[in-house]
């Protein structure tokens, strides 16, 4: 199988099932969009691979599991309404996003400021993430007939990855930054 079929040469993608629609259409920005935020991460994990963080082996089991609902919840947004979704998001996705979340949130400083995005690679990577998945959100959002568990899931998808990206950079010393004092 190649890599190139030609068949977008015109500014036309497929769905799931094969329909034809324009690149520009919603559905498209929010599942390209999905796709953008798991580079995001797996840049992020790549980072995290060469530092010293203590539980990346529990880090990267979950980021696994994420990166793979992510690719269901983009196919999905690639699935035209009223044909059969392929990959269903389940409850239990979102459960297992807010158990992490309670859990590394656990272990770090409670919040008292805003904090400005950035530390180690890995933590500023999924900041990028986090972004971009409010981005993935808010076309989402626009696509009528969409899964309430997927909007559930992106939201709380950014939930997780702030509070990841605090977690890994809490594990590895960074000191976050606060918004400026004169400001």
């Amino acid at each position: 199988m190649r890599i190139y079929t030609k068949s977008g040469d015109k500014g036309t993608t497929s769905l799931v099932y094969g329909q034809r629609i324009p690149k520009n259409d919603l559905r498209v920005e929010a599942y390209g969009t999905c796709d953008e935020a798991n580079s995001m991460i797996g840049l992020a994990m790549s980072h995290l691979q060469t530092s010293s963080f203590a539980n990346k082996e529990e880090v990267n089991e979950a980021f696994h599991k994420i990166q793979t609902t992510l690719f269901h919840v983009g196919a999905e947004l690639a699935t035209p309404e009223g044909k059969e979704v392929k990959w269903k998001l389940k409850d239990e996705d979102i459960q297992d996003l807010e158990h992490t979340i309670d859990k590394w949130d656990a272990s770090l400083e409670p919040l008292k400021n805003f904090i400005l995005p950035g530390g180690h690679p890995a933590g500023a990577s999924l900041h990028c993430a986090r972004t971009v998945i409010r981005r993935a959100e808010r076309c989402a959002v626009a696509i009528e007939n969409v899964n309430p568990l997927v909007l559930a899931y992106l939201n709380r998808l950014s939930d997780f990855l702030f509070v990841a990206a605090r977690y890994i950079n809490s594990g590895l010393g960074e000191q976050e930054k606060t918004l400026h004092q004169g400001s």
